[in-house]
């Protein structure tokens, strides 16, 4: 799917499901769409390439590989410099609005500081966004439309596998700027996040480490990204909810200057997908409670 304009945005994500389910690994990509309102479009003061640098361009499409191994895939249609969904539902910048935001928006946090709200402000090297102050309205009917009904799905995934499995396992899937992700005075390809070992299973991490370094992948772990929102959110290891978050540096995979895919798509493609396998057969084997495996 190339980047494009459309009057809606109708599904706004879709979920690609297996056949049949084969394990309580489940992948969700929220920063891949690609798919830009007309509306939005006409309230923005930035030029479309510059507004593309803030998606994951084509995660979705080096994880789709897992539907075939019977793992479910998520992805949003609509991109993030629209509506993130890796935010609060409601962390909202109260200067991007005409109107008072309702007193229960989280309007002090570090990332609303910034610009990076659940609707940007900025993008890029903090360019402003928008020609004009959105209507609070405006906001709240994005909130309403997109978000909700995304995190709807998702928790509803993750119940599915936990009650099929006794365990599910969400990796959150995403991108980063082949510049800045370094640990060491070493660049890494792939950073690992699972706010500093509570999301997930240490098992988890420590496989995803392993599997992909012995591809020889430079990985790191939770510096600079530890994991947002969903990662936090979602990852409840007592209960049996694992979370963890793998950034891919896109140098690896693409043209950055013109959003296409790269000769090293396919590699990066097939080992994904390869080390989603293992990770599949990692929570099958050690994280499913003994009595789901004895009633499979």
């Amino acid at each position: 799917m190339t980047a494009c304009l459309a009057e809606t945005i109708d599904p706004p994500f879709d979920i690609l499901m297996p056949d049949a389910v084969q394990g309580p690994v489940l992948f969700n990509s929220p920063h891949s769409g690609r798919i830009y309102p007309r509306a939005f479009m006409d309230q923005v003061r930035l030029d479309f390439d510059t507004l593309r640098r803030s998606e994951d361009s084509f995660v979705d499409e080096l994880f789709q590989g897992v539907v075939e191994q019977g793992l479910p895939l998520m992805r949003a249609l609509f991109p993030r410099a629209f509506l993130d969904l890796n935010r609060e539902p409601y962390e909202l910048d109260p200067r991007m609005f005409d109107g008072r935001l309702p007193a229960f928006a989280n309007t002090r946090s570090i990332r609303v500081s910034g610009g990076l709200g659940t609707i940007a402000r900025v993008v890029g090297e903090s360019q402003e966004i928008y020609q004009r102050r959105l209507t609070v309205a405006e906001g709240l009917e994005r909130i309403e439309t997109y978000y909700k009904p995304y995190h709807q799905a998702l928790r509803r995934l993750m119940t599915r596998s936990h009650r099929a499995f006794g365990v599910a396992v969400l990796v959150d899937c995403h991108s980063m700027p082949s510049g800045p992700a370094r640990e060491e005075g070493v660049r890494a390809d792939i950073v690992l996040g699972d706010r500093y070992a509570t999301s997930c299973s240490g098992l988890i991490t420590d496989l995803l480490d392993e599997e992909l370094t012995a591809r020889g992948y430079a990985v790191v772990r939770n510096k600079p990204y530890a994991g947002g929102y969903i990662t936090e959110h979602y990852g409840n290891p007592v209960a049996g909810l694992h979370a963890v978050q793998i950034e891919i540096n896109r140098g690896l995979y693409m043209d950055e200057t013109h959003y296409q895919r790269a000769a090293g798509f396919a590699r990066v493609q097939a080992d994904m997908c390869a080390v989603a396998g293992r990770l599949n057969a990692l929570a099958l084997e050690a994280l499913v409670p003994r009595r789901a495996a004895a009633a499979e």
